[in-house]
């Protein structure tokens, strides 16, 4: 008995392998190994952002400690919330990866049924890895475009704060007729 697709492919119904077959599918040692690249390279990924908010978090302190203010309260709280969905990201990409070793290891003495289930529950803490990958980023973003709209205030004139040092700054406009000689050049 034969099935035909608008005559254009002929498949013998005793080859054709449809959804319910599709979850038993063979599964050999190489399929979990293909994730182990980029697991690697996801996870070096986020042990990077991880070190920079640690050093960006022990910066923020020393300022906290010299200068208390909310702004910098407000910086921390945000790095202490990215900090921990970065711990979150990293978690379950490891777990994603030793569930690959799991499923080579099932695999290599005969469980396949049970090492498809394991690989599947692998990519899923992948994919919700890769989730919160997502939601960091945007907090990321959201965090510099407050930083820029800070600056954007800043080049306005709108930011009535004073310098840094707490003196003032003179603001020479310059002569478009006159050339700046060159120590003029090297104090800007």
């Amino acid at each position: 008995m034969y099935i035909y697709y608008e005559n254009l492919i002929i498949i013998p119904i005793t080859e054709f392998h449809g959804p319910p077959n599709a979850m038993h599918e063979q599964i050999t040692l190489t399929t979990p190994a293909l994730l182990f690249s980029a697991i690697s390279l996801i996870l070096l990924a986020y042990t990077n952002r991880f070190l920079g908010y640690a050093t960006l978090i022990r910066g923020l302190h020393e300022k906290f400690k010299t200068n208390p203010n909310e702004l910098l309260k407000g910086q921390i709280a945000n790095l202490r919330k990215r900090l921990y969905l970065t711990k979150n990201m990293q978690v379950l990409g490891v777990t994603s990866l030793f569930l690959c070793v799991g499923t080579m290891f099932l695999i290599f003495v005969g469980q396949e049924s049970v090492a498809v289930w394991i690989f599947g529950v692998a990519m899923v803490m992948m994919i919700a890895s890769l989730g919160i990958s997502i939601y960091e980023i945007q907090i990321s973003v959201r965090a510099l475009d407050l930083h820029l709209g800070d600056m954007e205030q800043d080049e306005c004139g709108l930011n009535p704060d004073p310098p840094v040092n707490g003196s003032p700054v003179e603001v020479k406009s310059p002569d478009p007729q006159k050339k700046p000689d060159s120590e003029e050049v090297l104090k800007t």
